[in-house]
């Protein structure tokens, strides 16, 4: 396999490849062409053949690619062929919204528990899960591996609890807070906040409403699981 830096957005159509040759496949659907899955995510059918052929030799000319065998490709290239766990920090309505989540085990991620400095939260049960201190959260790392955190904290607090997680081992940060984290230079960090594609949607509306066409996307929204 080749090693190189890859875009960004690559690895995010990636993932839509994958969760659309899912669907295929538990439809029977036993082949798809570039434009077909180009047309599925909503784009032109040259990307898609690009962004594939990043990682090796998919599919016959003239046939197209095979949906099961480009999927189980696409799922071990994203690490979707093993379990991932995580832990989710915050256990407040943001956090124990996120741990209901069933998404995540879905696609291969398996929270853990809940961490909290909350005395009356800690050893309570969200769901299904444990909200745990931080003295416990340092063992939960160290015993299983856990690499990855859910950030769901008070925007006062990301900085600091961003740190301390790093110095635990986390390596990559999935930020749900209310602010944009700049992270320690040992994590990755991926900042979700959910206001900008309302603004994005506003935005388009406020056009319409004073009589502006907005230029159409090259891209379009795609009903996933």
């Amino acid at each position: 396999m080749k090693f190189f830096k890859v875009p960004e957005p690559t690895i995010m159509r990636l993932s839509l490849y994958s969760r659309i040759l899912e669907q295929l496949e538990e439809r029977g659907v036993p082949i798809i062409s570039s434009v077909e899955l180009g047309d599925a995510v909503g784009i032109n059918s040259g990307v898609v053949r690009k962004d594939l052929s990043m990682f090796g030799e998919f599919g016959v000319r003239g046939v197209g690619y095979n949906v099961r065998e480009l999927r189980d490709n696409i799922r071990k290239l994203l690490g979707q062929d093993r379990n991932w766990p995580v832990i989710i920090v915050g256990a407040g309505h943001l956090g124990s919204s996120l741990a209901a989540y069933p998404g995540f085990r879905q696609r291969g991620f398996d929270v853990v528990a809940l961490v909290d400095t909350d005395p009356e939260k800690i050893g309570s049960t969200i769901i299904d899960k444990t909200v745990v201190s931080w003295e416990e959260a340092e063992r939960l790392v160290k015993a299983q591996g856990i690499r990855m955190a859910i950030l769901a904290v008070p925007a006062d607090a990301v900085q600091a609890v961003a740190q301390q997680l790093t110095d635990l081992g986390i390596e990559a940060i999935l930020n749900f807070s209310p602010i944009i984290l700049k992270g320690p230079s040992k994590a990755q960090v991926q900042n979700v906040d959910l206001t900008v594609y309302f603004d994005l949607m506003r935005f388009t509306q406020n056009l319409n409403d004073n009589g502006l066409r907005p230029q159409a996307s090259h891209t379009r929204g795609i009903a996933v699981r």
